[in-house]
């Protein structure tokens, strides 16, 4: 009868490390984590688990939404577990027992997480839409280096190479040949 946690991220950018802490308190013997979107349903890291846990075991997470990508596919992934006698406990909720009360809590709090989640997705985008009709708005992420930076390591780009105008400026060489190849097609224009 193992505890396994299971810790989960959507972006690079984000930390998995508040997940991992609480799961080893919680005394998981083994955590699978992993840096991966929950729309979509092929987690590597979520099917090893899936592949390992057996019936006595017990699945930690520390929400719902760590989970499962929706309510229906909570309750599904939390059925086929009951099914072959694993346990699941939801930090934030609570052991989900598998019983009438216990899978009614599941679908009720499946649904609200899954609210919760589509309000935040609705949210980002109304507020999207609103920056985009901002002069001068854009998309993505914010330059790392400035038009005077970009500029002076491509005056040095004219009698150094590469390797040497970043070493000198700090820009990676990926960056450079970038803004070397983005000059030369403006150039062509």
């Amino acid at each position: 009868m193992t505890k396994y946690g299971y810790a989960r991220v959507s972006t690079l950018h984000q930390s998995l490390d508040e997940q991992e802490r609480q799961l080893k308190a919680e005394g998981c013997e083994t955590i699978y984590a992993e840096h991966y979107t929950g729309t979509t349903k092929e987690r590597p890291q979520f099917q090893a688990l899936l592949d390992v846990v057996e019936g006595g075991d017990t699945i930690v997470v520390t929400k719902l939404d760590r989970f499962a990508r929706s309510a229906t596919d909570a309750i599904t992934i939390i059925r086929d577990l009951f099914a072959k006698g694993i346990r699941v406990h939801i930090l934030n909720m609570g052991v989900v027992e598998d019983t009438s009360m216990g899978r009614l809590m599941l679908t009720m709090l499946a649904g609200f997480a899954e609210f919760e989640r589509d309000m935040i997705v609705e949210r980002t985008q109304a507020g999207r839409e609103v920056a985009r009709q901002r002069e001068g708005y854009k998309d993505g992420r914010k330059p790392k280096y400035s038009r005077k930076q970009l500029d002076h390591a491509m005056k040095l780009k004219e009698t150094h190479s590469f390797t040497q105008v970043a070493d000198i400026t700090g820009i990676s060489i990926a960056t450079l040949k970038r803004e070397s190849a983005k000059r030369k097609a403006e150039g062509n224009r």
